[in-house]
């Protein structure tokens, strides 16, 4: 069996931040306490190091690699550009509050990193699995970060609400995710839109069925994760504990990636399912 090694060009962004993220991480642990700036250097230039890198391989046209499994198009670069101006400026803003709080550190430059490597999978991601590492791996970064001052009863407390809440979400995800590969027997996103156009067209009773139940399930899930009504009721309580720089991370960049999850997933992949659903209603 012949191996064809993938394409890496496109995901040229995502592995210089990853191997940035480790550098931020050994640099912390060789500078100690009295250079805790050098992380914050370093967090910075690996965002812009991304953003060049963005720029100059930009493409026209679709490209796929890693067997469909992800995309770089128009869309993935405006909004991975977007992401990273944005976390920049999070950046920016939050380092006096942390500087006096004790948090300039490389944790949480680090798991910033990690957070903003996980939108970029979520934006390029043309497949279900792929999607939904890029969706963890923000989330998990994210319940780190809300609970990165032990000290505090408050930041704990929000960080196991949104751990809790998290989880149920992404069984709610996962279960709508399945339904939809039991139906369609593919995870690709693009796959996924042929055969729902070919169930829509034929008429088939039992698998239109399963798509739908499959899509409330997914729309409930993505909901859960954005906070969207009416399922935002974690929402308040998170803001409350988290440190302020945190919530204003959570509040802006994974939006971002948020709306690439949402145009990939449910106009690319299921938006025949939708308009069915809605004509069928009307």
């Amino acid at each position: 069996m012949n191996f064809l090694p993938p394409d890496l060009a496109p995901a040229y962004p995502e592995i210089f931040l990853l191997v940035m993220v480790c550098v931020v991480l050994l640099a912390d642990l060789v500078a100690g306490e009295k250079r805790r700036y050098l992380a914050y250097l370093l967090a910075q230039a690996a965002l812009f190091g991304c953003a060049l890198i963005t720029f100059f391989t930009l493409a026209p046209g679709t490209t796929y690699t890693f067997s469909g499994m992800f995309v770089d198009d128009a869309m993935a670069d405006t909004l991975k550009l977007l992401t990273y101006v944005t976390v920049s400026m999070v950046l920016v803003y939050s380092r006096d509050y942390i500087a006096v709080r004790g948090m300039f550190n490389g944790e949480f430059f680090s798991l910033t990193l990690f957070a903003t490597l996980g939108m970029m999978v979520m934006i390029s991601a043309s497949h279900f699995l792929t999607l939904y590492l890029g969706l963890e791996l923000l989330s998990l970064s994210l319940y780190a970060m809300v609970a990165l001052r032990r000290d505090s009863v408050a930041a704990t407390e929000a960080a196991m609400k949104y751990f809790v809440l998290g989880a149920l979400a992404s069984g709610f995800l996962l279960y709508g995710m399945s339904m939809v590969y039991g139906a369609t027997g593919v995870l690709n996103i693009a796959q996924v839109a042929e055969v729902i156009q070919k169930v829509i067209q034929g008429g088939v009773i039992d698998d239109y069925a399963i798509l739908v139940v499959g899509l409330v399930f997914i729309v409930a899930g993505i909901s859960f994760k954005l906070s969207a009504a009416p399922f935002h009721m974690w929402a308040p309580d998170v803001y409350q504990g988290a440190p302020t720089a945190v919530v204003l991370f959570i509040g802006s960049a994974p939006k971002l990636a948020a709306f690439g999850f949402v145009m990939r997933l449910l106009v690319e992949g299921m938006g025949q399912t939708g308009r069915a659903c809605s004509s069928s209603w009307q």
